[in-house]
């Protein structure tokens, strides 16, 4: 995945989760992703695979393909 698809990706993470009101930790628990490694998508220090995008998406109840559409 390119920069820009990466940087998209966690903007969109960060944007749904408070949409949806959840917090790391709430979105942790639900998806079972750890809230460090959360933190570490969201700041752009790791990229998760599509397994994790997936658990991600369905926690935040939106499909995938939301989490690469740019904000307008």
């Amino acid at each position: 995945m390119s920069n820009s698809t990466i940087n998209i990706f966690r903007n969109n993470l960060k944007y749904y989760r408070k949409k949806v009101g959840l917090s790391q930790e709430e979105l942790s628990e639900i998806s079972g992703i750890s809230s460090d490694y959360l933190s570490e998508i969201e700041r752009g220090k790791k990229t998760p695979s599509f397994k994790r995008m997936d658990l991600i998406a369905e926690a935040l109840n939106i499909e995938v393909y939301k989490l690469f559409k740019p904000q307008e």
